[in-house]
C-alpha cells in the first residue's frame, strides 16, 4: 500500500473577509450617522449664528458697518456649543447602541472573572451570557467610526452652514445700489472649532469605557465571594 501524503489547506485567509466586512460596516454606521447629524447641526447653525453688518460701497465692494462687531465671534461661539452638543449626543447614543454590554449581562470579562472565582471554590462553572458586546476588532471599528464621524459631522455642519443666506449675499454684493445695507455671509473664523465635536465623542467613550470597567469590576468581584 502506498501511503497518501496530505497538504494542510490554509483557511485561515478566506475566514478573513467575513470580519474584515463586518469590521467596515461597524465602521461606517456611526461615520455616516453622524454625517447626518452635522446636516441638523449646519442648519441649526446657521439659523441662530449673528451675521455682521455691510454696506455696498462698490459694484462687487461692501465694507463693515461696525469695524469692532462681535458677530464673527459669536458665531464661532455658537459652531463650538452646537458641535459640542452634536459629539455629547452621538457620543452617548453610539456607546449605548454600539459598544456599551446589552442590559442583563456583564461583559466577557465579569463573566470570565465571576467564573474563575467559581471554579477556584470547587463550585461548577456556569455558562456566561455569550456576545455580550462586540468582538474587540468591531468595537475598535466602531470607536473609530465614532470619533471621525463627528469630524466628518462637524465638516458638513459647516458645509451646510455656511452655504445659508449664501445666495442672498452673493445677490447683494453683485447687484445692490451703494448705500445698501446687508448682512455678511456665515464662515467660521476659527478652524479649531471643528475639533470639539469629535474631542467631546471621545471624550464620552473613554469615560463611558471607564465606568462599564468599573461596574464590571465590582460585578465579578461580588460574585467571586463566598456566600455565607
Amino acid at each position: 500500500m502506498t501511503r497518501m501524503s496530505t497538504v494542510p489547506v490554509e483557511a485561515g485567509a478566506p475566514r478573513r473577509w467575513p470580519a474584515v466586512r463586518a469590521a467596515a460596516a461597524w465602521f461606517a454606521v456611526p461615520l455616516a450617522g453622524s454625517a447626518l447629524v452635522g446636516l441638523l447641526a449646519g442648519f441649526v447653525w446657521g439659523e441662530v449664528a449673528p451675521r455682521a453688518l455691510l454696506q455696498e460701497i462698490g459694484a462687487g465692494t461692501a465694507e463693515l458697518v461696525n469695524a469692532e462687531t462681535t458677530a464673527f465671534i459669536v458665531a464661532d461661539a455658537w459652531f463650538c456649543v452646537i458641535g459640542a452638543a452634536a459629539g455629547l449626543i452621538t457620543g452617548m447614543l453610539g456607546y449605548w447602541f454600539l459598544l456599551a454590554p446589552r442590559a442583563g449581562t456583564r461583559g466577557a470579562e465579569g463573566t470570565r472573572s465571576a467564573q474563575d472565582a467559581r471554579g477556584a471554590q470547587g463550585a461548577p462553572r456556569a455558562r456566561g451570557p455569550r456576545n455580550a458586546r462586540p468582538a474587540g476588532a468591531a468595537r475598535a471599528a466602531a470607536a473609530a467610526g465614532l470619533i471621525l464621524g463627528g469630524l466628518a459631522g462637524a465638516l458638513v455642519m459647516l458645509w451646510l452652514g455656511q452655504q445659508i443666506g449664501l445666495s442672498g449675499y452673493n445677490h447683494h454684493l453683485a447687484a445692490s445700489p451703494n448705500g445698501t445695507f446687508f448682512p455678511a455671509s456665515l464662515a467660521l473664523g476659527a478652524k479649531s472649532a471643528l475639533a470639539f465635536w469629535p474631542m467631546v465623542t471621545a471624550i464620552i467613550i473613554l469615560v463611558s469605557e471607564w465606568g462599564t470597567a468599573r461596574v464590571q469590576h465590582a460585578d465579578g468581584s461580588a460574585a467571586g465571594r463566598p456566600s455565607s
